[in-house]
């Protein structure tokens, strides 16, 4: 990980005291961290460390945008991202994870490498749909997508009654046929 190593933080030697870290996570981290969710981005990264006599209580705030393919045209789209995240680190034998927010390192190595930390603290502030606003996909994508997506023929649309359209006075509610079956296993 020696692309990271401005990302690592000598717990060991650090006295008791509130320290604050400045980063900014840029094109070249995302790409160079090589995860699946985020490729390129620019975000801004303000960690607020706290030493206690036991463990090291780490608060990040994270402020930018990041570049992530639309699910229905694939071509990029910005994506703000505003997120704060917590991560408590002890000291112990060996390295663990004992929750989302704990993790333990070995006291003999000392230091933690929060770039992997800072990946994930991104990706999950993305939200799990992406997708251009309405009338904003890449035309040609969106043209053979509609080729190829399933749609009702017009002998369908005669059996399914738009329920949302108001109803005449003494009209009977009709129902889609493919429903009845589901309804009589419920009534069972």
């Amino acid at each position: 990980m020696g692309k990271f190593n401005s990302y690592k933080i000598d717990l060991k030697n650090l006295p008791q005291g509130v320290y604050t870290y400045e980063y900014q996570l840029g094109n070249t981290f995302f790409m160079d961290i090589d995860g699946d969710e985020v490729q390129k981005g620019k975000v801004h990264v303000v960690l607020t460390l706290k030493r206690t006599s036991v463990a090291f209580e780490m608060d990040f705030e994270l402020n930018g945008t990041v570049m992530v393919p639309c699910d229905r045209c694939l071509d990029d789209m910005e994506l703000p991202v505003e997120t704060k995240n917590r991560l408590v680190v002890k000291f112990g034998k060996e390295y663990a994870e004992e929750s989302d927010e704990i993790v333990v390192i070995p006291e003999e190595e000392g230091a933690i490498n929060l770039a992997w930390f800072l990946y994930e603290f991104v990706a999950l502030a993305i939200p799990m749909k992406h997708v251009h606003a309405p009338g904003k996909c890449n035309k040609n994508m969106s043209s053979k997508l509609k080729k190829h997506t399933a749609s009702s023929s017009d002998e369908e649309d005669d059996d399914v009654v738009d329920t949302d359209s108001s109803l005449d006075e003494g009209q009977v509610d009709a129902t889609d046929p493919r429903w009845d079956a589901l309804k009589g296993l419920l009534e069972d």
